[in-house]
């Protein structure tokens, strides 16, 4: 058997990221042949991917990466933020950030273009990561924008990252960087309202109008008095509680304050049942559309208020058009680390104490 030297396993590990005492293995397993000892680290290393393959992976980071009027965004996630910070880690989701943008798949929701990068070199690839870094690590999506322009903007050391495509100029960058900073602070849904389809619309004020009607301090007051006059009239108030509004009624923005909860909760339950003619009061009407159009500034990013307005009030969609009239967004893209997953809760101290009992 030939002898394993440091300086063998020295080399073994700078090659392959693996432990001191995984290396010494490895090519005491293979009799000090280099080659079939990367090979061992290798099918280890699939091998702790697999036992890992159960473990929640929602931390990571996003990085981007861009060519002349293309851009891609990806996410790769890893079990703690402590990798996420790693170097080796971070030049890894680079890596898969330069991948994505140099092949021919556009990402987005199209689970299948993930897999294909993947079957392309890229699991080989995070198999080596994981056995180096020690983690469960994931490569959850991309997706990439073509434009006249693109611009690009990561927060928070990767925690979001965001793409900006236009068309109708080359030369907006600049703008672009601003509005993909809007974008990673203020997180809208839509483009502009154009973009939400009519049942979108009719669910925002369906929502917006149960939401109301739940709420009955926020009525209009004439509303509101015609509840608790019926509220009185039916009985569905204790004498307790008309004694209160009895007391407070001069100034009713303080009344909910003393009310009981069984009393709010006979206002709802009224409201409720007498919907059709609360929704066709044209006071109601009224405060239901601002209601909705208040809402779509907040989610439809043409619409809000640019971040960076001198005055406060000036649109996103004014700011384009102080740049340049012929500019259209035409893509956005936001990912934010972890969003929609179930991260794990660390609680170390019942860890602790677990493993005490």
């Amino acid at each position: 058997m030939a002898a394993i030297t440091a300086a063998m396993v020295k080399e073994l590990r700078e090659s392959t990221g693996a432990g001191m005492m995984e290396c010494k293995k490895a090519l005491t397993e293979t009799d000090g042949d280099m080659e079939a000892a990367v090979e061992v680290l290798r099918k280890s290393g699939a091998a702790k991917m697999e036992k890992k393959a159960s473990r929640i992976a929602a931390e990571g980071i996003c990085r981007v990466a861009m060519n002349g009027n293309q851009a891609v965004v990806v996410e790769v996630n890893s079990e703690t933020d402590f990798v996420a910070k790693n170097e080796i880690f971070q030049e890894f989701v680079q890596s898969v950030a330069d991948t994505a943008l140099a092949s021919n798949y556009n990402g987005g929701k199209n689970g299948e273009d993930v897999q294909a990068l993947l079957d392309a070199g890229l699991t080989e690839v995070v198999a080596e990561k994981t056995l180096k870094i020690g983690e469960k690590l994931s490569f959850r999506r991309f997706e990439k924008v073509t434009a006249d322009s693109v611009a690009s903007y990561v927060h928070g050391g990767g925690k979001i990252g965001v793409l900006v495509a236009a068309n109708g100029s080359a030369d907006a960058k600049e703008a672009l960087t601003n509005v993909a900073m809007q974008i990673a602070a203020m997180n809208p849904q839509y483009i502009s309202r154009n973009d939400m389809s009519a049942e979108e619309v009719a669910k925002l004020r369906e929502i917006t109008v149960d939401s109301s009607l739940n709420d009955p301090a926020s009525l209009p007051k004439p509303l509101l008095q015609k509840l608790i006059d019926k509220a009185i009239a039916d009985k569905k108030w204790t004498d307790e509680d008309i004694a209160i509004y009895e007391e407070k009624k001069s100034n009713m923005n303080y009344l909910f304050n003393f009310l009981s909860k069984e009393a709010k909760a006979a206002l709802v339950e009224l409201a409720m049942a007498d919907k059709d003619a609360i929704l066709a009061d044209k006071i109601f009407g009224g405060l239901v559309e601002g209601r909705v159009s208040k809402q779509l500034k907040e989610i439809c990013l043409l619409d809000q208020t640019y971040v960076k307005a001198e005055d406060g009030k000036q649109s996103v969609a004014q700011y384009l058009a102080s740049v340049d009239k012929a500019l259209v967004i035409s893509k956005m893209v936001r990912f934010e680390v972890g969003e929609g997953m179930e991260k794990k809760n660390e609680d170390f101290a019942a860890e602790v104490a677990a493993q005490l009992g």
